[in-house]
């Protein structure tokens, strides 16, 4: 294709050759460069494209994009526009043959929530018969085909990338994660979203290679309803008001508060053993009950807002009601029978905010005993261990340390900073480095009324010991146990 028709929704100038060439390849890692490819030079927070420009022309470069003055190597043509990442994203649309505009795409921001939510939308929508694309923190879905993610949102010449094979795919619709990053960086910029949804905001991201302040943060969600049709709200959360405070698009709300255009009425808890859920009635744009299979209050503003996205789609009750019944997300609150007596789930739980309000949400059902296993990752900060231990320490009946991704760090060492945190509280805890043996643990200490969680590990099914990535899937490990336990 011509370089002009990659360049024809941006604006730019040619300050080397000619817009006019024919390009082969649209590419902004220099390791991939082949000849006639055009190479978008990105300011990186660890890596700048720009240094790389005589090595991508001996390579075959035909073209460079940049936004900073480059050495300009002849017979190359050098493109001068205001942000090659904004670039990156219009181009890269452009080189795929604009994919999103083929479906309906669905993007959800806000600092919770947006994993579980995604899945639910996907389920239901798929229920009636929709094809739905899915990229988000955990992988992202095309067709049969599951790929592994790297980051919440990914670089925009992936999204695209992905949206190409959806279409190619038969998809008529995609939902994906969209952070505060990924808008920061414009990886979602020229996507014109059919929704929007905001879930929610806590004080997260914020530091040297994320978000200046949280100003900036709230700044960064709200790009998110500049490009949308339709923004769905959580009318319930603190900062509603500023998220949307520059948003173009309509604007629909839901929540507790009686201001929401769908509201959840009636909420109660649902618990017997092996089962936790929680039960509401919808009012509003729509008038049914739910129940779901998974706990707490935050589960009712996940599957509003599932609902408010069926809405909009006219998806019939009575397909909501049996869809968001049966909505699974791989390591979030992911219950696994063990026993009539008590209750295991897995759950993705890895700081401290997630942790206390996991713990907080279990105790809301009154359980016997509420048992918490985790670790901590090595190589990272060693205050999250201390506030994790402390959160632990104090929500939980028994505290179960053991061992996450150790990374380079000894275990024991990680261990012994969770319990410098759990020692400020009054928790009775043990201490069992081998994962296995912790489960094996936790499943034959159960009692009659106990909710046991495993935090932590979630979705993944890896153990990181010394820079090599080990096989360690929690289901597996707890049909193991089960197995060597009933022999």
């Amino acid at each position: 294709m011509k370089l002009n028709q990659l360049l024809e929704r941006i604006d730019y100038k040619v300050e080397q050759g000619s817009d006019e060439i024919e390009i082969t390849t649209l590419i902004n890692d220099s390791r991939r460069v082949e000849e006639g490819s055009v190479f978008v030079c990105i300011s990186g927070a660890v890596v700048d494209g720009h240094k790389f420009v005589n090595e991508v022309v001996e390579k075959g470069a035909k073209a460079l994009i940049v936004e900073q003055d480059v050495a300009e190597p002849e017979g190359v043509t050098v493109i001068r526009v205001e942000d090659t990442r904004y670039a990156l994203a219009l181009t890269s649309a452009a080189y795929f043959g604009y994919p999103a505009e083929k479906l309906k795409v669905i993007g959800i921001t806000g600092t919770k929530g947006k994993t579980t939510t995604t899945y639910m939308i996907k389920s239901i929508l798929e229920d009636v018969g929709h094809k739905v694309g899915l990229i988000g923190t955990i992988e992202a879905i095309i067709g049969d085909e599951k790929i592994p993610a790297a980051n919440t949102t990914p670089e925009s010449y992936t999204i695209h990338q992905y949206f190409a094979r959806m279409v190619d795919a038969g998809c008529d619709s995609v939902v994906m994660e969209v952070s505060s990053q990924g808008l920061m960086l414009h990886r979602t910029a020229g996507i014109p979203f059919e929704i929007g949804i905001f879930t929610n905001l806590g004080h997260d991201h914020i530091g040297p290679n994320e978000h200046a302040d949280f100003e900036d943060y709230k700044r960064c969600k709200g790009m998110l309803f500049k490009q949308c049709k339709l923004g769905i709200a959580n009318v319930d959360d603190p900062y509603y008001a500023d998220v949307f405070r520059d948003a173009v698009c309509r604007v629909e709300t839901f929540g507790f508060d009686e201001k929401a255009d769908l509201r959840a009425t009636n909420t109660h808890l649902v618990s017997r053993p092996g089962y936790l859920g929680v039960a509401y009635h919808v009012s509003g744009l729509m008038d049914f009950d739910v129940e779901i299979d998974v706990p707490g209050t935050f589960s009712v503003y996940n599957s509003l807002t599932a609902i408010a996205v069926c809405h909009e789609f006219e998806v019939p009750v009575e397909n909501i009601q049996k869809a968001l019944k049966v909505a699974k997300v791989k390591g979030r609150i992911e219950m696994v029978k063990v026993s009539d007596e008590f209750t295991l789930m897995i759950d993705y739980a890895h700081n401290a905010m997630s942790l206390e309000s996991l713990l907080t949400t279990l105790k809301e059902y009154k359980p016997a005993r509420l048992v918490c296993l985790f670790g901590c990752g090595g190589n990272r900060s060693k205050d999250r261990r201390y506030e994790m231990g402390e959160v632990s320490g104090r929500l939980a009946d028994l505290t179960i340390i053991t061992s996450d991704n150790p990374r380079n760090e000894e275990p024991q060492a990680i261990i012994d900073d969770i319990k410098t945190g759990i020692s400020r509280t009054d928790g009775s805890y043990v201490e069992i480095c081998d994962r296995k043996e912790a489960i094996r643990y936790a499943i034959e200490h159960g009692q009659t009324g106990d909710v046991i969680v495993l935090a932590g590990k979630g979705h993944e099914d890896y153990q990181e010991i010394c820079g090599v990535k080990h096989h360690m899937d929690e289901r597996e490990l707890i049909a193991e146990v089960l197995k060597e336990w009933k022999h």
